[in-house]
């Protein structure tokens, strides 16, 4: 059985050498992972102590990302001691995160407007010059 954290003691974990964050419920010891991310060791250090899922997740991590997850993984949180706004209902992979699918149609649509307009051009171009 994993061990459970609660809010508190997460937050007792907020310092370069000793650094912890909660991500869907679960909680992650990320002190060896502050020098080799990607986005840098300030995201991480500014998320530290308490529960970044939003963050997290607005990001949109890679499968590789939620993979490493594991490595650093020490329990769980304490649910009733997390924010109520990101209580998580199943482990990250499964999750159904709010905001996705309307996130996914707002680049679909930057694509596909400037595509249809190109094309009415090119149609409207093409009748012109016949």
């Amino acid at each position: 059985m994993a061990k459970e954290f609660t809010m508190a003691e997460v937050a007792e974990h907020t310092s370069r050498n000793d650094c912890w964050v909660v991500l869907f419920g679960k909680v992650y010891n990320v002190t060896t992972f502050l020098d080799e991310h990607p986005g840098g060791d300030e995201i991480l250090l500014n998320a530290t102590g308490k529960d970044a899922t939003d963050e997290f997740d607005d990001i949109g991590h890679s499968h590789d990302a939620w993979a490493m997850l594991e490595k650093y993984y020490i329990g769980e949180a304490n649910k009733s001691t997390i924010p109520t706004k990101t209580i998580p209902s199943t482990h990250p992979l499964g999750v159904d995160t709010k905001g996705k699918k309307s996130k996914y149609m707002a680049y679909v649509i930057q694509f596909l407007v400037p595509l249809i307009i190109l094309n009415v051009v090119v149609a409207l171009f093409s009748k012109s010059s016949a």
